[in-house]
């Protein structure tokens, strides 16, 4: 037999009213499987006349299966919970529908969404992923220094994808400035990815790097050196 829950709530937004939703059925059905969950824009909403007063947006969420999709009680610390429910609700507030997963050690949390389309949640040369890391790197370091930890925000395997490019160009790069003799000016990347090549070139013989020019069109110059 097919099991089925159905919630209807609305919000400010949109993704708001998708948040609520999401937060009805998980009390109702705890465990479940967000990437399950289909939702029906029924208004999106609009806003008064010089910003006073609005229509709520109304979203239906319906979640079925056979049975109904569930996970096991997941087994992790308070941070990781906070920061689990931080990006859910980042990742539903731009409209992407998909899971999010935590994973955490002694020195590191890493978050990782997966789902259909997440190209959204990635942004452009991973600027809004970068973005959304650069955050919860913030949130926590107004934490206790002990209770600190450093964290990673991954989508569909971006990361381990995006490094392997980056340091196949930076390679590519430094080979080019050491046969040349002339610094190679690379596109402008976020600091991430400007560490990522720092740290691949680092013991790259016959070259150095340097990040040069302002944000957000800073970027990484390899000099050939003696």
């Amino acid at each position: 037999m097919t099991a089925e829950l159905t919630v209807e709530a609305t919000g400010e937004t949109v993704g708001e009213a998708k948040w609520a939703a999401l937060r009805e059925l998980e009390l109702r059905y705890p465990g479940l499987d967000k990437s399950a969950v289909q939702f029906e824009v029924v208004s999106e909403g609009e806003r008064g006349l010089l910003g006073v007063g609005y229509t709520p947006a109304r979203v239906i969420a319906t979640v079925s299966g056979e049975p109904l999709a569930v996970v096991e009680p997941r087994d992790e610390s308070a941070l990781a919970a906070e920061l689990r429910e931080l990006v859910d609700r980042i990742v539903y507030a731009i409209g992407v529908s998909g899971r999010v997963d935590v994973a955490e050690d002694d020195e590191t949390i890493t978050v990782s969404c997966a789902g259909g389309d997440l190209g959204m949640l990635i942004g452009r040369h991973g600027q809004t992923i970068d973005a959304i890391q650069y955050l919860l790197n913030a949130i926590l370091y107004r934490r206790p220094e002990e209770e600190r930890k450093e964290v990673v925000v991954d989508a569909a395997g971006y990361r381990a994808r995006r490094r392997a490019t980056l340091e196949s160009l930076a390679v590519r790069s430094a080979e080019r400035a050491v046969r040349s003799g002339d610094p190679v000016d690379l596109e402008p990347m976020t600091a991430v990815e400007r560490k990522v090549v720092h740290l691949r070139l680092k013991e790259f013989d016959g070259v150095e790097t340097s990040s040069e020019g302002t944000e957000p069109n800073r970027y990484v110059v390899i000099h050939p050196v003696a």
